[in-house]
């Protein structure tokens, strides 16, 4: 009889036992659970934080970085390059070539994708989504977006901490930025591309922010192309106040001094002829406010030389 009773005593602490890890694990997942709304408006949830990433874009991976998260990239584009670590992540294309096999191959639990480049192609986004690949959409707009990225994809990660420091870090370099420059007196700014084709950026993308952020005043914004080729006439009609270069390097383009053959530019007389890296003015990644810190000296030289 002792044994009976023993044994169903011992029968309702385990099933306690049980009950309370049951509980306990139940309560862990939820608690594991992470997710973000894209920049399509789509919640992107995940059953727990992403352990497996694939960034489809390079200025994703510097983000993934930032965010605390650089060492769960399994695959990533072509032209990924920062910081120096990433160069070692395996490749799955080019960004407006993606191979979906590669992507596959990684076993990713999260795809990261720029909704500019075929990454971000709803098709191919539409493909990953039905095999089961949760998908991030990355489509930043204005400088400010740039740091809502990092905190989304800290929290895909569950490394809010570290993503929100980064994100925090930005918003307050670009405040002091904003409050210091973008009162100052305008500058005109000619920002070029390329040479051949003579090629300059309008519109309200990420350069045209920078150069107002540096209160320039960029000649070209409202060219109808967001990426329109330019004669020389035109350039020489509007004359600007200071020629900006990028190029496809960290290295000046040789290009940059043609404009001397045109002595009656007043940029070229004041010898207002800038290059700012393109990684630092183009890529959506906190380094954007190196190339705009950057700009904004250059925009105060004009200034300074014109007292």
């Amino acid at each position: 009889m002792w044994i009976y009773r023993y044994a169903r005593q011992g029968k309702a602490c385990m099933l306690a036992v049980l009950l309370l890890f049951g509980l306990s694990w139940s309560a862990s997942s939820v608690a594991a659970a992470v997710a973000a709304t894209d920049f399509r408006g789509e919640v992107v949830r995940l059953d727990a934080p992403a352990k497996r990433i694939v960034a489809l874009a390079p200025h994703l991976v510097e983000n993934l970085y930032s965010a605390g998260l650089g060492d769960r990239i399994v695959g990533a584009v072509s032209y990924s390059d920062y910081p120096p670590a990433a160069r070692a992540i395996p490749e799955v294309g080019g960004y407006t070539n993606i191979s979906l096999e590669a992507v596959l191959a990684k076993k990713p639990d999260l795809v990261v994708a720029w909704a500019s480049g075929q990454g971000g192609d709803p098709a191919t986004l539409a493909r990953f989504e039905a095999l089961g690949i949760p998908v991030y959409v990355d489509r930043p707009r204005r400088l400010e977006d740039i740091a809502r990225a990092i905190r989304d994809l800290g929290a895909l990660g569950d490394t809010r901490d570290t993503a929100n420091a980064a994100a925090a870090r930005f918003d307050r370099r670009l405040a002091s930025l904003r409050q210091r420059y973008a009162s100052r007196p305008p500058v005109s700014v000619f920002y070029q591309v390329w040479d051949e084709p003579l090629q300059t950026l309008a519109g309200d993308q990420f350069v045209g922010q920078v150069i107002r952020l540096c209160g320039g005043r960029n000649i070209f914004a409202d060219a109808v192309s967001l990426a329109p080729k330019v004669g020389i006439e035109s350039v020489l009609e509007r004359d600007p106040q200071a020629i900006v270069a990028s190029g496809m390097g960290d290295d000046r383009p040789d290009w940059l001094d043609d404009w001397r053959d045109w002595p009656g530019l007043q940029a070229v007389e004041n010898d207002h002829l800038f290059f700012v890296p393109p990684d630092l003015i183009q890529r959506a990644t906190v380094r954007m406010l190196d190339g705009a810190s950057m700009l904004c000296r250059q925009l105060e030289r004009v200034r300074g030389d014109g007292d």
